[in-house]
C-alpha cells in the first residue's frame, strides 16, 4: 500500500545520526523525498553512501545559526521543492549536576540548539506550509520536558522551553490547517550518553522512536496528534 508520505518533501534536522537517521531511512522507505540536515559531514557522507539511489539530500547545517539554516533550507527547496514535513530532531544534552559550578557555555549550547534551533527551522518550514495550506511539523522533545531531573536541570529547562514553543506554534498553525505534534521519548540508546555508564540495554532503540514518529505522520488527513510520550518497559522492571 502506498504511504501518504510518498513523494512529499520531508526535512529532518539531526538527520544523519541517532533518531534522526532512523527517521530519515524510514521516510525514504515510504517513498518520501528527504533532506537530512546535520553538522557532521562524516555522518552525512555515510548516510548518503548507505542510501544510494534514493531521493535523499544530505545538507550541512548548524541549526543554531540563522544564516546556516536559511542556506540549508534554500538548498533543500532547490532540490525537492517546498517543505511538506519537518521533523525537528537536532538536540544537545549536557549533564549539569551542580548548578553552582556550571559554566554558562552548557546553558548556551542547549538553549541555542534545542529552542533556538527548533524556532529557526520551524520558521522556514512554517512559511512554506502557510503558502501551501498544509503540512506537518514534529518536534522531538523528551520526557525531560515533562519532568525535571536533578542531574540535568538545564537540559530539562531547554526541553520545557521547546514544548512551550511547540504549543505556541500549534496555536497558530492548526488554524491554518497545518499539523503540529511533539514526540517525547524517555532514555534512548544513542550518542547522547557518550561514555557514561548507563543501562543502554534497557533504553528505547532509535528505530522504535522513529517508528512512532512515522505513525504520527501517517495519521489520516484532518487528524492531529498533539503529544506522544514513550518509554521502554524494561526501565520499570526490577
Amino acid at each position: 500500500m502506498t504511504s501518504s508520505l510518498s513523494g512529499l518533501h520531508c526535512v529532518v534536522t539531526g538527520g544523519a545520526g541517532g533518531i534522526g537517521r532512523a527517521v530519515t531511512e524510514l521516510l525514504l522507505a515510504r517513498g518520501a523525498k528527504v533532506s537530512a540536515l546535520g553538522r557532521s559531514q562524516d555522518k552525512l557522507d555515510a548516510l548518503m553512501a548507505d542510501n544510494k539511489d534514493t531521493d535523499l539530500a544530505a545538507i550541512a547545517c548548524d541549526v543554531r545559526s540563522e544564516e546556516s539554516v536559511q542556506a540549508a533550507f534554500a538548498s533543500a527547496r532547490k532540490r525537492f521543492g517546498p517543505i511538506a514535513v519537518l521533523v525537528n530532531n537536532a538536540g544537545v544534552g549536557i549533564p549539569t549536576p551542580d548548578l553552582a559550578t556550571t559554566d554558562v557555555s552548557a546553558f548556551d549550547a542547549m538553549f541555542e540548539t534545542n529552542v533556538r534551533g527548533s524556532f529557526l527551522c520551524g520558521r522556514e518550514a512554517f512559511a512554506d506550509m502557510k503558502s501551501g495550506g498544509s503540512g506537518h511539523i514534529i518536534n522531538l522533545v523528551s520526557m525531560a520536558g515533562h519532568k525535571t531531573n536533578p542531574g540535568a536541570p538545564l537540559y530539562c529547562a531547554s526541553k520545557f522551553g521547546q514544548r512551550g514553543y511547540n504549543s505556541g506554534l500549534a496555536d497558530q498553525a492548526l488554524a491554518a490547517g497545518i499539523r503540529v505534534s511533539e514526540v517525547s521519548p524517555g532514555a534512548v540508546d544513542s550518542d547522547y550518553w557518550g561514555d557514561r555508564e548507563v543501562p543502554r540495554q534497557k533504553f528505547l532503540q532509535t528505530k522504535q522512536v522513529a517508528e512512532v514518529v512515522l505513525w504520527v505522520l501517517e495519521q489520516p488527513a484532518g487528524v492531529n496528534i498533539h503529544d506522544v510520550r514513550l518509554e521502554a518497559l524494561a526501565m520499570f522492571k526490577k
